[in-house]
């Protein structure tokens, strides 16, 4: 291995164009390609065979798996070669063959990735996304353009979510669910289309939700999906639970805010 400079590790056969910046403790691996303005925060790891275009912002202690395409230009045919950008927060694992695109102008400009997400083989995270963090995308998960994954989610493997369509926090997607309205926090859903099949409670526990307030959500789902309210009156009802539950908060800002409707 070479250093580019002071407590940098590149093999000798990377190419790293001038204008990149890469901090200390980064190392590259073989054959990878790192394009002008992409930035790499200290102790990321970049495997073998990886190209990352920029403009393209990564932070702290990545590891960035062979074969996967980061930063390169948005799919979308209106994407006229405006400058986007791509961000990347700290400690994610992006495993093999994965493809992350920059964004568009008409998208906001910028596909933002948060910290602390477990991104697994051949995953693909379109153009204008915006994912949060603690996320686990399963192999071979799909995003489409301008999709939102809030904190805490678990796509299922082959999971594909339609452009424009959000996934509340905490929400769990079953193996090859397909995705077309957005998701309510807290569920489970499965199917193609996706359907809702109850809270995500084993998810709830792990990270630390109460049983009290499991319960108070569970009365939630029932206002939401069991009582043949519609959306408008469920989220009147909703509201009255509010003040023993704070977490129903969550699900009452969701609903006033979905423009696709929710999966039921």
């Amino acid at each position: 291995m070479r250093g580019k400079e002071a407590g940098v590790l590149i093999h000798p056969t990377a190419i790293i164009d001038p204008g990149a910046r890469l901090a200390s403790g980064v190392s590259v691996g073989a054959y990878s390609i790192i394009g002008a303005d992409v930035e790499v925060g200290e102790n990321t790891w970049i495997a073998p065979h990886v190209v990352i275009s920029g403009p393209t912002r990564i932070g702290r202690n990545n590891k960035i798996y062979q074969f996967s395409s980061i930063g390169a230009v948005p799919q979308d045919k209106k994407y006229a070669g405006e400058k986007t950008f791509l961000e990347i927060g700290d400690g994610n694992v992006i495993r093999e063959g994965c493809t992350i695109n920059r964004g568009t102008a008409q998208g906001g400009g910028i596909t933002r990735i948060g910290s602390n997400n477990w991104i697994m083989a051949y995953v693909h995270i379109a153009h204008d996304c915006i994912i949060g963090d603690g996320i686990v995308f399963a192999n071979n998960a799909s995003l489409a353009g301008h999709v939102t994954v809030q904190d805490y989610v678990i796509l299922g493997g082959f999971t594909l979510v339609h452009q424009f369509c959000i996934v509340g926090a905490y929400a769990f997607t079953a193996m090859a669910s397909a995705i077309s309205k957005d998701v309510p926090p807290y569920l489970m859903v499965s199917g193609h289309m996706a359907r809702p099949h109850g809270l995500n409670t084993e998810g709830l526990k792990r990270h630390g939700f109460s049983p009290d307030s499991i319960s108070q959500l569970r009365r939630a789902y029932k206002i939401l999906y069991r009582s043949n309210y519609t959306v408008e009156q469920a989220l009147e009802k909703l509201r009255e639970l509010e003040q023993d539950c704070p977490e129903v908060t969550r699900w009452v800002e969701f609903l006033r805010n979905t423009t696709r409707g929710i999966v039921r």
